[in-house]
């Protein structure tokens, strides 16, 4: 949840107001799209949400917990316990010396939850990815590593996953599996907040967050 948020980027020669005065929910078992124009402040909100940056005036909370009051180190803490965040390259979500089920149980016990090898391997059945749970990122095709960075992000039970467009570099066939995935563990209980241009994720959102010039035009 973030309320009142401002988010200005200052360099030597101006200052860029990113996020005026914005407030949204972001509700559990759901998927939120994150919609606007390049430049809306669609990327900084994800940054806020995912406790990568603090805000400079307003509340963020994730999990009960005041964002905006911590230091980078509990910052930090709260993320990797409680945030899990996608990128835009499959690969980038990844470490290509781990087979799948080492990703998935290094993910959860980065996040305090540590699984068993059969429970990993019920998440990658889930995902559809079992027969791959040997295999190591660079042996997965595109769709198959976005799909286990979705197995990792979702391990352990996180507050929230923050995908920033997440089927940008997929084909059509791939994204539609990864879709499915997120909205399958989405109405398991999963929140999904998702900056994306793309009508195949608009068409699975629950809500939407329009920004414009970092104010909000609708949510």
């Amino acid at each position: 949840m973030c309320r009142s948020v401002r988010k200005t980027y200052r360099t030597a020669s101006e200052s860029v107001t990113a996020l005026d005065d914005v407030s949204v929910t972001i509700p559990r078992a759901q998927v939120t799209v994150v919609v606007g124009p390049s430049g809306s402040g669609k990327s900084s909100l994800l940054r806020l949400l995912a406790c990568i940056d603090s805000p400079d005036a307003g509340e963020v909370l994730i999990a009960g917990r005041r964002v905006d009051q911590l230091g980078a180190r509990a910052r930090r803490a709260l993320r990797q316990r409680q945030v899990a965040y996608l990128f835009q390259r499959p690969g980038e979500n990844l470490l290509p010396y781990l087979d799948a089920v080492a990703q998935v149980r290094l993910a959860a016990s980065l996040r305090g939850a540590p699984v068993t090898v059969a429970a990993a391997l019920v998440l990658l059945d889930r995902l559809g990815l079992r027969e791959r749970a040997d295999h190591h990122p660079a042996q997965l095709s595109g769709g198959e590593q976005q799909r286990l960075a979705v197995a990792c992000g979702v391990v352990g039970d996180p507050a929230l996953v923050v995908a920033d467009e997440p089927t940008a570099e997929l084909d059509t066939a791939a994204a539609e599996r990864v879709l499915v995935a997120m909205e399958d563990l989405a109405a398991a209980g999963v929140g999904f907040v998702i900056s994306s241009h793309d009508p195949r994720v608009m068409a699975i959102a629950d809500g939407f967050v329009r920004l414009d010039h970092g104010r909000l035009v609708a949510s």
